[in-house]
């Protein structure tokens, strides 16, 4: 297994794996586009274990995350979902943005994110018992959910936490420059654009650029699109629909390229 470009920036690989070792939930809390997935994928690689992924939402149920009976050619089957395959695998299993999962799915989680390390499938009154690599990784953003739909402490209490922010502006150019494959002087730029723009809060961004939108930028620009223009459409047009909000930020952009 190829373990994916990842570039640690404080003691978050120790923790994970001492998480591991131990059979411990881990919670990861940070910003959009700040490197919490791309992290998983990497400890996934890193401790040889399967990942098993699941982007949550509010339509997510938990039928579709354990499994469900499927009619097939005249016969009824049982098709597992992603947590029964990852529970029997051994896995990582990955919740991205867990807040936005309904409260069954949660009810659900709670046996596997404790010391039972259990999953009870109701419709086939059977109870796994978790596989000795698997583990339960799960993500959110507390500044999106800005309090509206919070983790419960019920929830929250069964995890270790492990903080991600953007990181200081060398490392952060030392990952554009890596992922986008870019002059290291085009990385720096795009990152002291970004510093600008998450310093100016009357901007009224819901989010503020993340270094996934710089590597995308980086990308663009690597593809020969001229760096403004990159800019423009990896940028700022993801970052906000109002037009003097866009004009605002082309005006940065035009200023740091």
């Amino acid at each position: 297994m190829t373990t994916p470009y990842y570039r640690e920036v404080g003691d978050e690989v120790r923790a994970f794996t001492a998480a591991h070792a131990t059979r411990t939930p881990v919670l990861l809390k940070g910003p959009t586009g700040c490197g919490k997935s791309r992290f998983v994928e990497a400890m996934a690689a890193r401790l040889d274990r399967p990942l098993v992924t699941v982007a949550c939402n509010d339509e997510t149920s938990a039928h579709d995350l354990i499994g469900r009976w499927l009619v097939k050619g005249g016969d009824t089957v049982w098709q597992d979902g992603p947590v029964t395959r990852a529970v029997k695998q051994g896995a990582v299993l990955y919740l991205d943005e867990v807040a936005e999962a309904r409260e069954d799915v949660i009810v659900v989680l709670h046996p596997l994110a404790d010391h039972r390390r259990q999953l009870h499938i109701d419709r086939l009154d059977q109870t796994l018992d978790a596989g000795a690599g698997f583990m339960l990784v799960a993500s959110y953003n507390p500044g999106y959910r800005r309090g509206l739909k919070e983790l419960k402490p019920s929830t929250r209490q069964r995890f270790i936490a492990i903080r991600f922010g953007y990181p200081a502006a060398e490392v952060e150019a030392e990952i554009v420059e890596a992922e986008a494959q870019l002059e290291p002087a085009v990385a720096r730029r795009l990152v002291a654009l970004a510093g600008k723009i998450r310093t100016l809060e009357e901007l009224g961004l819901a989010e503020t650029v993340s270094t996934r939108l710089l590597i995308n930028a980086g990308r663009l620009i690597g593809a020969g699109v001229p760096p403004r223009r990159a800019c423009a459409v990896a940028v700022v047009a993801p970052l906000s629909d109002d037009v003097e909000t866009q004009h605002a930020l082309q005006d940065l952009v035009d200023l740091a390229l």
